[in-house]
């Protein structure tokens, strides 16, 4: 199973990147012979805000960077998202590589790394909403990170057991629902 870890935030000094590179290290050295992962980082993509002229649902790309991404996106078969959250939702970076694509997202299972004011709980609870409608599995696969204001002083994001061990955990519910589609 490939798993794209998608970095959510392209702001400087960003913490998503830190998050992101802790997932992606520790399913790496997880050692499972069942997954592939890879960092697909927002801010390298650099997706301009979409404008194309047909809605993303029909299929039809009309701009080489959209078709670009969807060419990336139908690659995946999981995914998690690295969610800050910005004024209690989840950042426009995000919502906006959601929103250039329809058909490639369908009926992947999805989850989601949180951080922020509160735990970023109202940021995945507003991407939920999104991905739902772009028909993703939601296997209820979450990781809401406490007190990342405090812990983020480093340049590597350290997770506590319990967050390695509910990394574990989120990895193998996105294979089981992921086992259950194929």
């Amino acid at each position: 199973m490939l798993i794209y870890i998608i970095v959510g935030s392209i702001r400087e000094g960003r913490t998503a990147i830190k998050v992101a590179n802790w997932v992606y290290n520790q399913l790496v050295n997880h050692q499972d012979n069942d997954i592939q992962v890879e960092l697909v980082d927002l801010k390298q993509w650099n997706l301009p805000l979409f404008s194309g002229s047909h809605p993303p649902a029909t299929g039809i790309y009309d701009q080489p960077k959209q078709q670009e991404w969807a060419n990336k996106i139908a690659q995946a078969e999981g995914f998690i998202f690295i969610s800050p959250e910005y004024n209690h939702g989840y950042s426009p970076a995000l919502k906006n590589a959601l929103d250039y694509l329809g058909k490639e997202w369908k009926n992947k299972p999805v989850a989601f790394v949180g951080y922020g004011s509160t735990y970023g709980s109202r940021s995945i609870s507003q991407i939920r909403q999104v991905t739902s409608s772009l028909d993703m599995i939601d296997p209820n696969a979450v990781i809401e990170i406490r007190d990342i204001f405090k812990r983020n002083q480093s340049e590597e994001f350290e997770a506590n057991d319990f967050e390695i061990k509910s990394l574990i955990n989120l990895v193998e519910k996105l294979k089981k629902y992921h086992k259950n589609l194929v």
